[in-house]
């Protein structure tokens, strides 16, 4: 068994784990390439079916392309796939693009309080329908107890503090300090009623490791991940105005795997092109205490 064998098989069981001791799961799905191999993975612990409900958070400056994907993906795999968003910020125009608030605030309008309260239940969530493409309302409104979600240790400074099966309060507020340890695979999975818990199944794994496993699984990607003739790609994927291109000329995986082997983005850090990472008081940290991914 080599290395990707290893990672594989520890997040299938924390997937199985999860499903089997959580009654209302969902799995966010930003899009990106490390929430399509958790997809991937959850196809492979549930044998080619995913029980789960897919949510994305909607900020509706998602580059267009992520959500012809998104789509795309969810009809062809046959996927439950769940949207929400923050409708009151973005009519009142509350948001970092129409100039009213800073890219911080906007995060906290349009992420982290869109998915609180999609989670909860306490906004509008709308369902894709498999057979018209189109978006209905959502007529369940039950609270997801427990989400899983596809960060991992090495993206940034504040995901190394997370834990494999990591409780929030009923606000979805992180308490850092106080986490339960996780040694020799032992999970505590027992939370107090009214917690709720993220589910990290992706946290030992490194964006090489990720590349490696798209390559050797081949699985489907957004093209933004690479050079279309420009010397140009999308490194990480987020909302178009916080989110640059680097300069880059791999046009597929085995180009962008050389790159971070050996190449221009061996030592540089993975979200150096995500504008918000870079707003002072630490940022990102301060993001995720109050519910963001």
């Amino acid at each position: 068994m080599n290395h990707l064998d290893e990672l594989e098989s520890k997040s299938i069981h924390i997937l199985r784990e999860a499903y089997a001791n959580f009654k209302n799961l969902g799995m966010l799905w930003s899009i990106g390439k490390d929430s399509t191999v958790l997809l991937w993975l959850a196809r492979k612990a549930f044998f080619g079916h995913v029980p789960i409900p897919l949510v994305h958070i909607d900020t509706s400056f998602k580059i267009p392309e992520m959500i012809e994907y998104r789509d795309r993906l969810a009809q062809e795999w046959h996927l439950t796939m769940i949207t929400g968003q923050n409708e009151t910020a973005l009519q009142n125009k509350q948001t970092f693009p129409d100039g009213a608030v800073d890219r911080i605030s906007c995060c906290q309008n349009l992420k982290s309080e869109a998915l609180k309260n999609t989670l909860n239940g306490n906004w509008r969530r709308y369902r894709l329908n498999l057979q018209s493409g189109k978006y209905e309302r959502d007529k369940s409104s039950d609270p997801y107890t427990g989400v899983i979600v596809g960060v991992r240790a090495d993206e940034e400074g504040s995901r190394s503090k997370e834990r494999y099966f990591s409780a929030r309060d009923q606000a979805n507020n992180w308490d850092v300090g106080d986490q339960p340890p996780e040694f020799w695979n032992q999970y505590k999975t027992d939370f107090a009623p009214g917690t709720h818990v993220r589910i990290h199944p992706l946290l030992d794994w490194t964006e090489l490791n990720i590349w490696e496993y798209i390559k050797r699984e081949e699985i489907p990607t957004v093209s933004l991940y690479y050079d279309q003739g420009k010397g140009q790609r999308y490194r990480s994927l987020g909302c178009w105005p916080c989110t640059s291109h680097v300069e880059s000329t791999a046009k597929n995986v085995d180009d962008i795997i050389a790159e971070l082997v050996s190449g221009k983005f061996a030592h540089i850090a993975e979200r150096s092109g995500r504008a918000q990472d870079q707003e002072g008081g630490g940022g990102l940290e301060t993001l995720r205490r109050d519910g963001y991914m």
